[in-house]
């Protein structure tokens, strides 16, 4: 009769205790996209604002490598890493925005307030290029080389230490 009394007690101190141990354990905070060395997926996205192009895979083909930067309006971070795109804009860099899952006049009103730094913005309004190039969320930039190519994935908003390290990746790819 005693040893069903301590049934109870032992599983929650084993339960207890594999929780302990998982919280200790250090995790992949990000995860990092299976498309790395891939060509871009084919895709065509509609213009995200009206008065600038959409976005294609024959965007990113020939001439020099380009950034690849998924947002959103509604994205906290994006707005963060606004200075930062325009500092690369400014040093020539040009860079291709996918908006996802954003309305035609949020992103209006997103630029208006933070600058816009892009060339093109396509609208993927079901997330599907961002799940096809293996994007965790909102935002990543991806550097692309001049045949198309996936070749450097930064997970999460631009910062001013990134922004040498995305030069050097472009040049890289040159």
């Amino acid at each position: 009769m005693r040893l069903a009394y301590f049934i109870p007690l032992a599983l929650f101190l084993f339960f207890a205790g594999l929780a302990g141990y998982q919280l200790t354990q250090s995790k992949l905070q990000n995860v990092p996209s299976q498309m790395i060395e891939q060509p871009l997926p084919e895709f065509t996205l509609q213009p995200a604002l009206e008065g600038m192009p959409g976005a294609s895979r024959a965007d990113f083909v020939g001439g020099k490598p380009r950034l690849l930067n998924i947002w959103a309006s509604w994205c906290l971070p994006c707005i963060a890493e606004a200075p930062q795109l325009e500092r690369l804009k400014n040093q020539g860099v040009e860079i291709i925005g996918v908006a996802v899952r954003d309305r035609p006049e949020a992103v209006a009103d997103f630029l208006a307030r933070y600058g816009n730094p892009y060339t093109r913005i396509g609208a993927d309004d079901i997330s599907e290029l961002m799940l096809e190039i293996g994007a965790s969320g909102v935002p990543e930039t991806y550097v692309i080389d001049a045949k198309g190519n996936i070749r450097y994935q930064h997970i999460g908003d631009i910062r001013a230490e990134t922004v040498p390290l995305l030069l050097e990746k472009l040049e890289e790819v040159q």
